[in-house]
């Protein structure tokens, strides 16, 4: 393609490509941005059994996939994608009891961000590099991502203890929880500083959406090469749904093993909560759902397009949530009144709409 994949593939697409593209990248945008609200207000306790039921439920979803696109190739390079997106999972639950949900998605969203444009847009790790029309103002947005992402940095949070949140009423209501004597999962927590809880969660967030943002490289890498002669991927699938089963089962694999070797450390004496499970599956049909229809946003708009408007929106829909429903975003801004959270909200949405105005779609 002369001018850039995004360009052609924007100027080359019927109107059934586009609306399709868009149409998954809006319900993947809502859904990831939804996607942890079930168990918000439930204990998950140190999120090791939680992380299992959610991949668990996220295989389940893949597995239903795999049978409606009449079981295509598996490809085991793509399980290592899933493998990176199941290791940063794993930092979830201590993200959200350190500097809460809405913030915390916020930053791994834009580290995802920009891992995923760079290693796209420059070819990292063998795949095709993406060509942009005018790299200088691509440049230019993901420099004003990044900046965002510093911001974020300086957002404010008030997260509740587990057994405070339970008193407003759970999108999941609880009939009767059997809570162990055990219930001091939050005490890590409670006996850090303030400032040792932004770091922390600050960090694994970073973490995370680095991770999250390498996790497509492997079924980019295998659709690249089965577009090349005499390679082991010659002829590979360029529909991305097809990935997803592989993409899944390593997501589910590399949870078990986490969860094995968790129990081991604990000596057989994992910490489970049964209130945590139904929520959990919830969250993991959510995000597969979701991950889905990321694939699909791929394979009619091109990764380039679909990229930055997935990875920009959650965080706008979880800031919503954290401002308007947990209430525990403020902004430190010269002592300024709280409603200026909101300023969190403007810039994820400059962020939005700078990336897709780099796209090109008016040239």
């Amino acid at each position: 393609m002369n001018t850039g994949k995004a360009y052609s593939a924007f100027n080359n697409s019927n109107g059934t490509d586009l609306a399709i593209g868009f149409t998954s990248s809006t319900v993947a945008v809502l859904l990831f941005g939804t996607n942890f609200v079930p168990v918000k207000k439930f204990d998950t306790g140190d999120g090791m059994f939680f992380q299992w039921i959610l991949c668990a439920s996220i295989w389940i979803v893949s597995l239903v996939v795999n049978l409606i696109q009449n079981c295509p190739r598996f490809w085991p390079l793509a399980m290592v994608g899933g493998f990176l997106w199941a290791t940063g999972n794993v930092t979830v639950v201590p993200i959200i009891k350190t500097i809460g949900l809405a913030l915390g998605l916020l930053i791994w969203a834009s580290f995802n961000l920009l891992t995923g444009w760079a290693s796209s847009r420059f070819g990292w790790f063998g795949i095709d590099p993406e060509e942009v029309s005018r790299p200088i103002l691509n440049y230019i947005g993901a420099g004003l991502s990044l900046l965002s992402a510093v911001i974020f940095l300086f957002i404010k949070t008030e997260v509740q203890s587990s057994s405070a949140s339970l008193e407003s009423t759970p999108l999941l209501r609880e009939r009767s929880i059997n809570v162990s004597e055990d219930t001091s999962d939050d005490s890590w927590v409670k006996r850090l500083s303030p400032a040792k809880k932004r770091l922390i969660g600050c960090s694994l967030a970073v973490v995370a959406g680095i991770l999250y943002g390498s996790s497509f490289i492997p079924v980019l890498y295998i659709k690249d090469h089965g577009r090349r002669n005499k390679t082991m991927y010659t002829g590979a699938s360029q529909f991305d749904l097809d990935y997803v089963f592989a993409h899944f089962s390593g997501i589910f694999l590399t949870s078990t093993i986490y969860f094995l070797i968790y129990c081991a450390v604990r000596k057989n004496k994992p910490n489970v909560y049964p209130q945590a499970i139904l929520p959990g599956f919830v969250s993991g049909v959510l995000w597969a759902i979701a991950n889905c229809c990321w694939f699909i946003a791929n394979h009619y708009l091109s990764a380039v397009v679909s990229f930055p408007i997935i990875t920009a929106g959650p965080g706008l829909v979880a800031a919503m949530w954290g401002v308007l429903v947990f209430k525990e975003i403020k902004v430190i801004l010269l002592g300024l009144l709280p409603r200026l959270s909101c300023l969190s909200l403007v810039l994820g949405t400059v962020r939005l709409g700078i990336q897709l105005y780099l796209l090109d779609f008016s040239s």
